[in-house]
């Protein structure tokens, strides 16, 4: 027996789009430390990383340090979320 299914077209909701506009630095953050590990990664192929290379992953990888823990304050802190 097939039973149908109705279509379900669910689009983010107020809160779905502010909860990604808080956490939205982390994001960038962990982004920009993905693309410096991509770097790393070709730089292989070129003779290495660059001492460059590793202080742009160092420096991303702090920025994702800072930015966790400003999410982790505007969620705890409802005063500051507003």
């Amino acid at each position: 027996m097939r039973k149908h299914l109705a279509l379900v077209i669910a689009e983010p909701t107020a809160a779905d789009l502010a909860a990604i506009d808080t956490e939205w630095p982390l994001i960038a953050a962990e982004l920009d430390v993905l693309d410096a590990q991509i770097t790393l990664i070709y730089a292989e192929d070129h003779g290495g990383p660059t001492a460059l290379d590793w202080r742009r992953l160092r420096r991303a990888e702090a920025r994702v340090t800072r930015a966790a823990a400003e999410v982790a304050t505007r969620t705890n802190d409802p005063q500051r979320a507003a």
